[in-house]
């Protein structure tokens, strides 16, 4: 598996030119690339990928024969006041020479505002594949002989909401509505919270649940990390999980540009538990970067 970086100085933007380069390296090696995958709205960044940066995506994966494989879970975690959400599918309808494309559009129950994680439910579209192929993955998904019943009804719900004039549409709105709101002033609060501390710098989110803050570590705290054996965002995760109780992902987990470090944070907390949070995270970095001074 090939990885490639997004451009966290434009928003963590997908830069087309950085997938050349990986393309071109991975040929050059001799290994064939099959497929692109894409998360957007993005994990563990965020962001939610510009229409005009898509197109260019859609044009890469057409031009060297790549499935794009659009991991859009998060299509309904969008603030209303940032970049909205595009479907792939849609970008690729609204070109007016749409390339040839073989693209798979993953959604699911699990994510988003409606978060049912444990009833697991989803579906993947497929877009520009040969028939028989199509077939292949019917009788593929056909022979699962135990149905998951309720991640079905939830799928069923998520696609087909209560739609307007229904008697429980009001309260589905309103409730969706609070859902988000609150979510956004929480990634907000957290951001504002992240971006004060001592050489913590993040991209405010677009959406998704997560924010992934690049932090610069102290020297010493590099070569404490090293000694322990641990990757330096790694040694930090630990040091904030065993003095604070708070859960972070090191960066390092999910592949970033060299010499940065990062982690990824959600801002799933209660929304009035979420202040206590960024005091506790603050106090904690505060003692740790005087630690390692």
């Amino acid at each position: 598996m090939l990885g490639y970086e997004l451009d966290e100085a434009n928003a963590w933007s997908m830069p087309v030119t950085e997938l050349e380069e990986k393309l071109a390296v991975a040929k050059a090696e001799g290994i064939e690339t099959r497929a692109l995958v894409v998360i957007n709205p993005g994990n563990p960044t965020g962001n939610s990928l510009p229409y005009a940066n898509m197109v260019e995506v859609i044009e890469f994966c057409a031009k060297h024969g790549l499935v794009l494989m659009a991991d859009e879970v998060y299509q309904e975690n969008i603030w209303e006041s940032t970049l909205p959400f595009y479907s792939f599918k849609r970008v690729l309808k609204e070109m007016p020479s749409a390339p040839p494309l073989q693209l798979v559009s993953f959604h699911s129950t699990s994510k988003g505002f409606l978060g049912e994680c444990g009833l697991r439910g989803g579906y993947f579209e497929v877009v520009g594949f040969d028939a028989e192929v199509q077939s292949q993955l019917l009788k593929l998904v056909s022979i699962g002989l135990c149905s998951n019943t309720l991640g079905q009804i939830a799928t069923g719900l998520m696609v087909q909401p209560p739609a307007a004039g229904d008697a429980s549409h009001a309260t589905f709105a309103s409730e969706r509505a609070a859902i988000l709101e609150s979510m956004e002033r929480r990634a907000k609060m957290l951001v504002d919270g992240l971006n004060a501390l001592e050489g913590v710098s993040c991209n405010q989110p677009q959406g998704a649940m997560y924010a992934f803050p690049q932090i610069t570590l102290p020297p010493k705290a590099i070569t404490a990390a090293e000694a322990a054996g641990k990757v330096p965002d790694t040694f930090y995760a630990l040091a904030l999980l065993e003095a604070t109780g708070i859960v972070v992902v090191p960066g390092s987990g999910f592949g970033q540009k060299a010499g940065t470090w990062h982690f990824r944070t959600t801002f799933l907390p209660p929304e009035n538990e979420m202040e206590a949070v960024v005091e506790r995270m603050a106090k904690f970095h505060a003692e740790f970067m005087r630690t390692y001074a």
